[in-house]
């Protein structure tokens, strides 16, 4: 091992391992990577998304960095309520810059249609294809538990953020209460990964995922990260009782 080991689910692993790991995993998923989503989260997800991207408020001109956006289904929202805005206020339109390490997942997303905001890239939520100030958004959505150094995801969000510049990250997290997360754990490790088998035929991918929510930070630990990584005024939404949460932050 390299280094200090990187979490991949529930092993430990060497760091410069869990990328190709994690890239594994979704290069065998990508292609119903939404459908799953809606099956595992009863289409809930899609209510979460809309709230991030009405928080995100964009607005014409802006450049958004929608890190580990696969798919694009957050970067399509803010398009469309960046489009509105630009057509009740005038100006140059808003760029949404999807990033992602999979470029499989990259593909299923293109795949899904043009929208003349969005532009895609592969790459690396550690090392962010963008220059330094160069955004005033940055968004990840269930894509951070998934890097190998999670604080360097962070510093390099608040690296390509204007001054000023919100962050925006919404991620499983841990139900607020005892019964709520006993019922939660028994149908993630049960039922998640039999879907999983059963749609994809891929129970292991989702075992996967359910481990790595298990050991993602809770609401107050991942806070206090997203301070020590250079933002301010940092808030915590928690959505259906604590199973997602939105942080949100400023680069001041």
């Amino acid at each position: 091992m390299t280094g200090p080991a990187a979490t991949f689910g529930f092993q430990d692993v060497d760091p410069q391992a869990k990328p190709g790991l994690v890239r594994g995993v979704f290069d065998r998923v990508a292609r119903r990577y939404d459908l799953m989503n809606d099956l595992m989260s009863g289409g809930v997800h899609r209510l979460w998304k809309d709230a991030v991207a009405a928080r995100l408020n964009p607005q014409p001109g802006e450049t958004i960095v929608d890190c580990a956006g696969g798919t694009g289904d957050i970067a399509r929202r803010v398009a469309r309520m960046a489009r509105r805005a630009q057509l009740r206020r005038g100006g140059a339109a808003a760029k949404v810059v999807v990033v992602d390490y999979n470029a499989e997942m990259i593909a299923a997303g293109r795949a899904r249609g043009f929208e003349p905001e969005i532009c895609w890239a592969v790459g690396d939520a550690q090392a962010l294809p963008l220059p330094d100030a160069s955004a005033e958004a940055y968004v990840i959505a269930f894509g951070i538990r998934n890097v190998t150094d999670v604080a360097a995801a962070l510093r390099e969000a608040r690296r390509v953020l204007r001054p000023g510049g919100r962050f925006l990250c919404l991620e499983f997290s841990r139900p607020t209460t005892e019964a709520l997360r006993k019922a939660y754990d028994a149908y993630s490790f049960k039922v998640i990964p039999e879907i999983g088998a059963r749609v994809v035929g891929d129970r292991a991918s989702y075992e996967y995922l359910v481990e790595s929510i298990r050991r993602f930070p809770d609401q107050a630990r991942f806070a206090g990260m997203i301070r020590d990584a250079g933002f301010s005024f940092v808030e915590v939404t928690n959505f259906s009782g604590g199973v997602a949460a939105l942080h949100t932050g400023r680069a001041i």
